[in-house]
């Protein structure tokens, strides 16, 4: 027998018989079998990308003496793999790619803490991953898209670029730690009642936040885009410590539980402000500081009073319209107009059948925001977003920097 350490060596050198030659150095590591992955896992290094084959399982164990793999593990349209692990990975440089792998119903890997990125998609068969305390801690971006999991607590990332979680029909919570956010978050159509907590976020470029049924940022004190809820499930909204969105909109559309906004130390907007067909809200009074909207003023709804004392400065045009009496608030709203408002308060009205029936942004079309280049990003947002999904997959593509 040889001993484990000279194997190691052997296999580097391509030169263990019996098998096809697999270097820890080629480019790629190519895994076709539990022998090929027997003989990956005597590397401690992989010093390029991991790749699984279409035919490589059922069952893969990566366990042994490998630590890191410097590129990325991929793994795509492999119908046959129902477990992947490695009881000593700790180490991702690139993606963790997992792309329409149909079949896996494990996935196992308790000393992973590190990876490039995270790209899931089409998983249908994978319930519950499994990591170890505290999981996965460092990730350039996360994308977990139409698969069956229905638990994500070894993702805890604290510093995130980007992260997309979408049609995932079982995920019914997902509480995460992250920090900070500099792209986009986006996550919809994932298990109805869906509840997703967020207590350490302070810091976040963009969010669109679909079909939840709670959604918690008890920390949240910076938006630097744009923040959209569209067609959520949640009855109240608080953000008690956000003090600003930066540059782009503050959309709450289609939410039809909804009846509280509460966001008390929100002074500035850069974008737009729209807050429409939201049936179960009777009063917008929960934006006592707002005083600058960069762009236009959007509220339509079943509202019977409009309260936003301290506004001053409003770029675009203002519209208020509602299906209840809102005469006491438009004889207030209306005196903004072409001073606070400087495109003018188009129109405020109550008693119109029809206000829940326009839920276009409020930078749409001739309304004439004045927000400047937001507007038209801004108002295409829930379509960026939904390109999101592709734009972010072609992460998975990337390598680390080999050494």
């Amino acid at each position: 027998m040889y001993s484990k350490e000279l194997i190691s060596v052997v296999a580097a050198f391509g030169l263990v018989s019996g098998a096809a030659a697999l270097s820890c150095k080629d480019d790629p590591v190519e895994i076709n079998s539990q022998a090929d992955a027997t003989q990956a896992a005597n590397c401690d290094t992989i010093t390029h990308d991991l790749v699984l084959g279409t035919q490589a399982g059922p069952d893969i164990n990566l366990g042994g003496d490998l630590t890191e793999i410097k590129g990325s593990l991929i793994v795509k349209n492999n119908g046959l793999l129902q477990s992947l692990s490695s009881s000593s990975l700790q180490t991702v440089g690139g993606a963790f790619q997992l792309n329409n792998v149909t079949s896996l119903t494990s996935l196992v890997f308790p000393e992973l803490g590190e990876v490039g990125s995270i790209d899931w998609t089409t998983l249908s068969s994978l319930q519950e991953p499994t990591f170890g305390t505290p999981g996965i801690t460092k990730a350039e971006s996360v994308i977990v898209a139409d698969t069956f999991v229905s638990n994500l607590d070894g993702i805890n990332v604290q510093d995130v670029t980007d992260m997309n979680i979408n049609n995932n029909r079982r995920l019914s919570k997902f509480s995460t730690s992250i920090k900070t956010l500099s792209n986009a978050l986006y996550v919809t159509a994932n298990a109805l009642n869906m509840t997703m907590e967020m207590p350490n976020l302070e810091w976040i470029a963009n969010m669109t936040i679909a079909n939840v049924s709670t959604f918690s940022v008890p920390s949240l004190k910076y938006v630097n885009g744009s923040m959209r809820f569209d067609s959520n499930y949640f009855t109240e909204f608080y953000a008690a410590n956000l003090t600003e969105i930066h540059d782009g909109d503050l959309s709450f559309v289609s939410n039809p539980q909804l009846t509280n906004i509460s966001i008390p130390q929100l002074e500035r907007v850069g974008g737009g402000v729209t807050i429409a067909n939201n049936t179960e809200l009777t009063k917008i009074d929960g934006l006592g500081s707002l005083s600058r909207v960069g762009g236009a003023i959007k509220m339509r709804g079943s509202f019977d009073e409009i309260d936003l004392p301290e506004l001053n400065d409003v770029v675009g045009t203002a519209e208020f319209v509602s299906t209840e009496d809102i005469t006491e608030s438009c004889d207030k709203l209306n005196e903004l107009s072409g001073n606070v408002v400087q495109g003018k308060v188009t129109e405020c009205k109550g008693l119109v059948a029809t206000a829940n029936n326009d839920t276009s942004s409020a930078g749409d079309g001739s309304s004439g925001s004045g927000s400047g280049s937001n507007d038209d990003s801004a108002a295409s947002l829930a379509s960026a977003s939904m390109s999101t999904v592709f734009t972010l997959a072609a992460l998975g593509g990337l390598v680390a920097t080999f050494l």
